[in-house]
């Protein structure tokens, strides 16, 4: 959606020279600048946009929307909205802006995005919406009305509008909340119109003529305009006042008449011809009329402008106008009347121009205007694979419903091209059926319409591909596999984007079924074929779930392997295309990725730092899955610090912005919510999860619910420390039993590792010390090459303290970016928290300090105290106790003193 807008209706128009002082209405509208609400509603030609413009010249952060009839799409609505307040407040609308493009999350969600990014803004911002009356449809005026219930104090609405919109004005009038301005108010004072047609217009009228001219045209502004036109080198201007009498379309539709007889013929031919273009360009009026009176397009379009026949510029170089709506509207009247037949002809020419200089929808809305579908037709189909690649598929799902389905019918490539819109959009209910008719039409005698030639060998390969994805969505393990290699062996040579396709499906069913080795294998060899192809955000998705695949393998270096492979592939596409300034999407869901693999070795800090990268570059960088991934990376560092109510709000709002992009949800955010909740003794908040998932010790196992139920046997564990319960000791042995069998014998080396240091914990709590010092050391020997660390940082307390008891070992490895090696402490080392620990000089860390936690420890040695060392180190003061708390449990020690004794003992 992003590549199909245009731009200059994004721009704030600027305030015309010459432009009569109406003070009395700016002045309202300076006092409402508060107001939750300002609405400006009149018919057409009373001058809303001209006195908007006037008002809000001076206003530092204003995000302006010239909406029109096609804006009534929600989707098309609100990606102007949020990128207008994103040019007025880069930064303010990220999250909604990613949710809208990825084309998953609801409407709901993107205005609730929103709300939570301007709430936390420190400045005011101003949303005009002008010509609202265009867009008004229902689910665009559910979006705004709740915009309006949740508004943050910073935002404030105007609309300019002809009709009153479908919101709740009344509630907003009793709050108070509601400014108006309506007709009676815009209407031109008898002051205001000698002021317009005898200054602005210096046409030299009486009195009496300027007060007749006002009661006819009963102050409206349009009627005052064409009639100062119209009253330009006439001799009997009172005789012309008195000529007409009437008002509403009728004064309208006269004084058109009358300035448009004014004009030269091939003048009155341009105004007529390119009355069918919604903006107004020099050489495309050029290709619409051709030239008038040997002038080119741009030349014609400045002479209108110094004639003020009504023409609106559009950008500060004065290349891009339109016509007043009100104008424009008589203009095509004129033009149906007169010319019926030329209409066709004039949308083809300019079909043909929006398709020569690569606008597409332009062209496409061209072509359907002149009624020519097939035309349509064949521009959707050859662009479609370059849209795809841009991931723009909701401009392709927007124009599904305009081709009738007796022309798709004819064209396959252009079905399949709408089959694979649909389900790019989570929309699967038409899907089977289309592809039913796609595949008959490829059995049938008459030949089909084709237009792009590769796209058509690619077809089987395509339709099975789809399937696949069908299948998979439905649960199908067993089709999605088997449509996905019928789509391998049906690919053409060359053809690797359906190879890459068809393997990433093959790998998302594998690992629905708990098989990650043959998941590996088809997301890396999906991720080859779509970076050889230039699918470089597609690649970057792939990524992820390869990264994912390997944290649970256990394999961290592979894991930092793939996503530097990523990066190196996002910074060829940067150097291809550095024109385009725009940041590869997916790039930020990279930082989030190696955000995992440093969370996995223990070092909070940097992966403190990639997120931040990741938050940086903003969401719109990232891909479906990035909203919810970052939050969810970002409560577990929060936690590790110690805010404890900053993570759980980051993990709420993760949940509302999950989006599984077709990926089985192995790790569910409650899941993880419930294992933050257990960790800080809020038992009551985990079994609330435990009902509302559903899930018990004794469910029959499954592998999409290996995490909740490792989090169930988490929580029994926590509740007999608290109860001393048998029961729950007893239960949550049996479920580990279990899960660890399953795990082991899929080869699931994380859940293998979780499990095993969980049943260390139960054995000891049963009294098997010496066992479970042994098991525990087994689970050592596994992470200590592997550089893992999280998953003893994370381990129950007693598994904590039975860590300080394991014998002299070889040291596990430092976590990445700590430079000293890690030790292991000695068995006669206690956790009593009263008591200093004797330790034996040099005796091994199991966990390391990371690089700052070592800067903060020499500085506990000193003499400054804690806000002294916060700013030797630029940190705030928050953070140097979250990192004293982490050298105290580390360490063993519950003082300061005894920390830095403790770190002369290990030479730290």
């Amino acid at each position: 959606m992003v590549d199909a807008l245009v731009r200059t209706k994004l721009a704030q128009p600027h305030p015309r020279p010459g432009l009569v002082d109406r003070a009395r209405l700016t002045e309202v509208l300076v006092r409402a600048r508060d107001a939750a609400v300002v609405l400006v509603s009149a018919p057409a030609g009373f001058g809303k946009t001209t006195l908007l413009a006037s008002a809000l010249t001076r206003e530092p952060r204003v995000a302006w929307v010239s909406l029109d009839a096609r804006d009534s799409d929600a989707a098309r609505f609100w990606a102007y909205v949020l990128h207008a307040l994103e040019g007025a407040s880069p930064g303010c609308a990220t999250t909604a802006l990613a949710l809208l493009e990825t084309g998953h999350g609801s409407f709901e969600d993107v205005v609730a995005a929103l709300v939570n990014e301007l709430s936390v803004r420190p400045v005011d911002l101003t949303l005009v919406l002008d010509d609202y009356h265009l867009a008004d449809g229902p689910e665009v005026s559910d979006g705004v009305t709740l915009l309006l219930e949740h508004r943050p104090p910073q935002l404030h609405l105007v609309l300019g509008t002809r009709a009153d919109p479908a919101l709740p004005l009344s509630r907003l009038r009793a709050r108070g909340d509601l400014v108006e301005v309506r007709a009676a108010d815009l209407r031109f004072t008898t002051e205001e119109a000698d002021s317009y047609l005898n200054v602005v217009h210096d046409l030299g009228l009486t009195m009496a003529d300027v007060v007749a001219l006002e009661s006819r045209t009963e102050g409206w502004a349009a009627a005052l305009q064409l009639a100062a036109l119209s009253l330009r080198n006439r001799d009997d201007p009172p005789a012309f006042i008195a000529s007409f009498a009437g008002d509403g379309r009728y004064v309208v539709d006269y004084l058109a008449d009358e300035v448009l007889d004014q004009q030269p013929p091939q003048l009155r031919r341009f105004l007529l011809d390119t009355s069918v273009l919604a903006r107004l360009h020099g050489p495309l009026c050029d290709a619409v009329t051709g030239p008038v009176a040997d002038m080119p397009g741009t030349a014609v379009l400045e002479l209108l402008e110094r004639r003020n026949l009504l023409l609106v510029p559009l950008d500060d170089h004065r290349r891009w106008y339109r016509y007043h709506h009100l104008f424009a509207d008589v203009l095509r009247s004129r033009l149906r009347a007169e010319r019926p037949d030329d209409i066709p002809v004039l949308h083809s020419r300019a079909s043909v121009w929006y398709d020569e200089v690569g606008d597409v929808e332009a062209a496409v809305r061209h072509a359907f205007a002149a009624d020519d579908v097939d035309r349509a037709a064949d521009l959707i189909e050859v662009a479609a694979p370059e849209l795809r690649r841009r991931r723009a598929e909701g401009v392709l799902r927007s124009w599904v419903s305009m081709v009738p389905p007796e022309v798709v019918a004819r064209r396959p490539v252009l079905g399949s091209t709408f089959v694979g819109a649909l389900m790019a959009s989570n929309i699967f209910d038409e899907v089977s059926g289309r592809l039913d008719a796609i595949e008959a039409s490829l059995a049938a005698a008459e030949a089909p319409v084709v237009r792009d030639q590769a796209e058509w060998q690619r077809l089987p390969a395509v339709v099975a591909t789809q399937r696949a994805g069908l299948a998979l969505v439905g649960g199908d393990v067993a089709g999605t596999l088997a449509h996905a290699e019928e789509a391998m062996s049906r690919a053409t040579a060359g053809d690797e984007l359906t190879r890459a396709s068809a393997a990433a499906l093959k790998g998302l069913a594998s690992w629905t079924s708990g098989n990650l080795s043959a998941a590996l294998d088809g997301y890396l060899a999906a991720t080859r074929g779509l970076a050889a192809t230039g699918h470089v955000s597609d690649a970057l998705a792939c990524t992820i779930t390869v990264v994912e695949l390997e944290l649970l393998h256990g394999d961290l270096d592979a894991a930092r392997d793939a996503v530097h492979r990523a990066l190196a592939l996002v910074d060829t596409a940067d150097e291809a295309s550095p024109r385009t300034g725009a940041v590869v999407r997916g790039t930020a869901d990279m930082w989030v990725a190696m955000a995992r693999v440093t969370w996995e070795q223990g070092d909070v800090e940097a992966t403190a730092q990639h997120l931040q990268r990741a938050g940086d570059l903003g969401e719109a960088a990232g891909l479906a899955q990035q909203p919810y991934r970052w939050r969810v990376a970002l409560a577990l560092v929060r936690e590790s610090q110690g805010d404890l109510a900053a993570a759980d709000a980051l993990l709420t709002e993760a949940d509302r912005l999950f989006n599984s992009d077709f990926s089985p949800n192995v790790r569910p955010v409650p899941a993880v919510r419930a294992g933050v909740h257990i960790r800080a003794g809020d038992l009551d908040a985990a079994y609330g999860w435990a009902t509302a998932a559903g899930v018990t010790a004794a469910d029959e196992l499954t592998y999409l619910r290996e995490c909740e139920h490792i989090t169930l046997a988490r929580l029994l564990l926590a509740d007999h420390e608290a109860t001393g319960d048998p029961a729950k000791l007893g239960q949550a042995v049996e479920l580990l039993t279990r899960l660890h069998g399953a795990a082991a014998e899929a080869g699931r080396t994380a859940a293998v590792v979780e499990t095993d240091l969980l049943l260390v914990a139960a054995r000891d709590i049963a009294g098997g010390h010496d066992g479970a010092l042994h098991q525990l050391g087994r689970v050592v020997d596994l992470l200590r090459p592997r550089h893992w660390l999280r998953p003893l940082l994370d381990a129950p307390p007693r598994v904590q303290d039975l860590l300080r008891r394991l014998p002299d070992a070889t040291p596990l490895p430092a976590a990445a970016g700590a430079p000293v090696p890690a030790r292991t402490l000695t068995a006669s080392e206690t956790h009593a928290p009263a008591v200093e620990p004797a330790a034996e000089p040099g005796a091994p860390l199991v966990v390391s300090l990371s690089s700052r936690e070592l800067d903060v420890l020499r500085l506990l040695g000193s003499d400054l105290d804690g806000p002294a060392i916060a700013r030797h180190l630029n940190v705030s003061l928050p953070t140097v106790r979250t990192h004293t708390q982490h050298i105290y449990a580390k360490l063993g020690v519950n003082n300061r003193r005894a920390a830095v004794r403790r770190g002369h003992q290990l030479h730290l």
